[in-house]
């Protein structure tokens, strides 16, 4: 029996509002001129991501064929891929991802671009634990970028965005641990303002723990993205009109920031990557650390700093390494990017 022909479905309009309407950001490969044409724009088109300071990166890494490496955080596989291609097919990459849904995705695409298992070696598991990605191997250089992949937050469904209504989410791992939604059910005010100014120096914590705190007091709940917006931009009521949507949107950012910070346990997780990562690198080897946030950029400095003077590593970055103002039109996600590196002694 000759199968009945589907068309696809149709999106109302000349532009997708709807991220599961964009089938052609979606799917890359199949439209690349449309895709090029939204990256030439300034944006970044949705499901896909665009690797920050790849030609910095490199020049820190100095990768040779034969070498030995390791990328702590996968996503979208751009960094993987420029570094695999550095290898010229000799040597090992190692890489891990706590993300279940786009690690396998990421997997599948750069096996299609012909780095397969005799070149890359791809675990699903936070890299807090390096020191058991490939027990008894050290490598010549490592990254981590530690920033959030633009997959993870253009989908609605993960609860990274308050720009679409989804779940309260952002877990990175959503099949572990608990979501941003419950979280806020187990803290109190004074917990909530702490997390806030802690995870995002956010100038109006106390007013927006206040009103969350007051929505559960009522028998509310706050279960999605849009809520959990609306309570900050209620909070942020009292500001002038003038200047009020510019700073309930970076409250906004900076809230969700401090709660994607706390859920995934990313100070832990990077910190105890600091302490693990001198003893799985060869003497000489060379890091490269990518920070989004001035939290995660202190405890990346004072680590290398301390290192530096017990003589563990021989030579750090002096200051910060900042993408260009070029790449910063072509990928506005890359501006509050810092760059760091050191040396293996």
């Amino acid at each position: 029996m000759e199968q009945e022909h589907k068309r696809r479905v149709r999106y109302k309009g000349t532009h997708p509002r709807k991220f599961e309407e964009k089938y052609k950001e979606l799917n890359p490969e199949k439209y690349k001129n449309d895709v090029e044409k939204i990256r030439q724009s300034g944006k970044t088109p949705a499901g896909t991501h665009i690797p920050i300071m790849v030609d910095e990166i490199l020049e820190v890494l100095r990768i040779q064929p034969g070498q030995i490496g390791y990328d702590a955080t996968l996503g979208y596989g751009g960094h993987s891929s420029k570094m695999l291609s550095q290898l010229q097919g000799q040597g090992h990459l190692y890489a891990t991802d706590v993300d279940p849904i786009e690690s396998e995705k990421t997997k599948k695409r750069l096996a299609d671009m012909g780095f397969d298992e005799k070149i890359l070696t791809i675990r699903r598991m936070n890299f807090a634990n390096i020191d058991q990605v490939a027990p008894g191997q050290k490598f010549d250089f490592v990254l981590a970028d530690l920033g959030v992949s633009s997959m993870q937050i253009d989908n609605p469904e993960r609860g990274f965005t308050f720009k679409q209504d989804g779940p309260l989410d952002l877990r990175l791992d959503p099949t572990s641990g608990v979501s941003a939604a419950e979280r806020l059910r187990e803290l109190d005010q004074e917990e909530l303002e702490a997390m806030l100014v802690e995870n995002s120096d956010e100038p109006y914590a106390d007013r927006i723990a206040k009103a969350v705190m007051q929505v559960y007091r009522r028998g509310g709940s706050v279960e999605t993205t849009k809520q959990l917006a609306a309570i900050i931009e209620g909070a942020l009521s009292f500001l002038p009109a003038g200047e009020k949507k510019e700073t309930v949107k970076k409250s906004c950012q900076r809230v969700f920031q401090a709660l994607r910070i706390d859920v995934n346990s990313e100070f832990e997780v990077l910190y105890s990557f600091l302490e693990k990562l001198p003893a799985v690198m060869k003497s000489g080897g060379r890091i490269a650390v990518l920070t989004f946030h001035s939290g995660e950029d202190r405890l990346v400095k004072q680590a290398f700093k301390q290192y530096l003077r017990e003589g563990i590593y021989s030579e750090i970055s002096e200051d910060v390494i900042r993408p260009s103002a070029e790449e910063c039109f072509r990928n506005p996600r890359a501006k509050s990017t810092k760059l760091r590196w050191a040396i293996r002694a």
